[in-house]
């Protein structure tokens, strides 16, 4: 493990402004890193209902399992999984 490696705090208590919130931070960081195709799974987050979000961050992560390199947006996205049953 790097130097430069960060624990990833756990976090289950997402509402559903906050898991938008961070969707739009994970989208936004994809494009930074030139992550075109994952920015646009993420695209139409905010008040979709609940399955359709759960499928696109279920497409997300199955496309980011062969890209090693991106494993700090996949933690992102696997805590945004973690709390979608949080979502009304």
């Amino acid at each position: 493990m790097s130097s430069h490696d960060k624990t990833l705090k756990l976090v289950t208590n997402l509402d559903r402004a906050r898991i938008e919130s961070r969707l739009a931070q994970i989208r936004g960081a994809a494009q930074s890193a030139g992550l075109a195709e994952l920015a646009q799974m993420l695209a139409g987050a905010p008040g979709a209902p609940r399955a359709q979000l759960e499928q696109q961050v279920r497409n997300a992560l199955k496309w980011l399992a062969d890209k090693p390199d991106q494993k700090a947006l996949e933690a992102q996205l696997e805590l945004v999984e973690i709390n979608l049953p949080n979502l009304k």
